[in-house]
């Protein structure tokens, strides 16, 4: 028996067939992307779009692999991309109740953010405040392009912040003052104070931007802005280690108008932790240089330039630094100020 073609009948309430509309077909325009993104996804599109013949240096046979770093400097910074579909996972990225370890072959373009008022510019958000675990800052690593910045960087009155340049300069205004901080350059910027931040260079800008609360006390003026360069400050050596542990300390230990300090810990091959640090201080430690064996709570990981640790309080940790160079990380806590014994409404 031949096939018949079935055509369906759409039967109106009084069972009258209805006739078939064929509606035009609409197209809608995509919602227009903001000037950051428009940026970010025009220069993804150009590296999509480059050939061997633009890039000598690539292998036209093998996909570009994710998170090289083109700093030339001691200080690791991520550039982003994707990894290749032929990267197997890597197990080394861990949230525990004790710690975090952010190694750095996530920080991918996918998993970047963007901020209201900064222009040309994208971020890799490492550490929040989250309540039972770290709960007193933030960190960010900061990607800011040539000509990008914000004359309003700042938009929490209560929130001080810490500068730290990886890779390129920025120039950061203070009260009609202008300082240009290069790679290795820190700033110290306290509450309620307007800065703005300016990539006036050729290349793109990366830093770290370290935010805490300031917690005033009667009695103590908040600490006065900062800006100096690791070049300019003597590490100071732990007692007993010879200069093979040491750390590199902005401001005055014993200036107890700060709540915070960021340091940079520098261990020659060879030297350790030789015991659990075990304390009431938070944690933030990005590696800039090197690796390491690290205690954390329990376990011992690997690290190496560009990983970054989040501890909360208590955690154990201790440190192995094997070589073959130097180990060094920029390292954040919280101090000087009394113990919060209840939430005030």
């Amino acid at each position: 028996m031949p096939s018949e073609k079935v055509q369906r009948i759409r039967l109106g309430p009084l069972g009258v067939a209805l006739p078939t509309v064929q509606l035009p077909t609409v197209q809608l325009p995509p919602p227009p992307l903001s000037p950051n993104l428009l940026y970010f996804y025009s220069s993804s599109c150009a590296k999509q779009r480059s050939t061997p013949a633009d890039n000598p240096q690539q292998d036209p046979q093998r996909p570009p692999s994710m998170g090289n770093n083109d700093t030339v400097g001691p200080y690791y910074a991520p550039t982003g991309g994707l990894p290749p579909q032929t990267q197997l996972l890597t197990d080394r990225a861990m949230f525990t109740q004790a710690y975090a370890v952010i190694p750095k072959g996530v920080f991918s373009d996918i998993v970047t953010s963007f901020l209201p008022f900064w222009e040309r510019t994208r971020l890799w958000v490492i550490a929040r405040p989250l309540s039972g675990f770290a709960e007193t800052f933030s960190q960010y690593i900061m990607e800011v392009q040539p000509g990008g910045g914000s004359d309003r960087a700042e938009l929490d009155d209560a929130a001080q912040g810490v500068l730290f340049v990886v890779q390129g300069q920025v120039a950061v205004s203070v009260a009609g003052r202008t300082h240009t901080l290069a790679e290795g350059g820190y700033a110290y910027l306290p509450p309620r104070c307007a800065w703005t931040l300016r990539n006036a260079g050729p290349s793109a800008a990366r830093f770290h931007w370290i935010r805490k609360e300031y917690e005033a006390v009667p009695g103590l003026d908040p600490p006065d802005p900062l800006f100096l360069n690791e070049r300019d400050v003597a590490p100071a050596a732990m007692p007993g280690t010879h200069g093979a542990w040491a750390t590199t300390r902005f401001v005055d230990p014993a200036d107890l108008r700060h709540d915070m300090h960021v340091t940079i810990v520098t261990f020659e091959p060879g030297a350790v932790i030789p015991f659990a640090e075990t304390h009431v201080m938070e944690h933030g430690l990005y590696v800039l240089e090197g690796k390491a064996v690290y205690r954390l709570n329990q376990d011992w990981v690997e690290v190496e330039a560009g990983d970054f640790m989040w501890l909360r309080a208590f955690c154990p940790q201790a440190c192995y630094a094997g070589g073959p160079g130097k180990f060094r990380y920029l390292l954040y806590k919280d101090v000087n100020r009394h113990m919060k014994l209840s939430r005030r409404m």
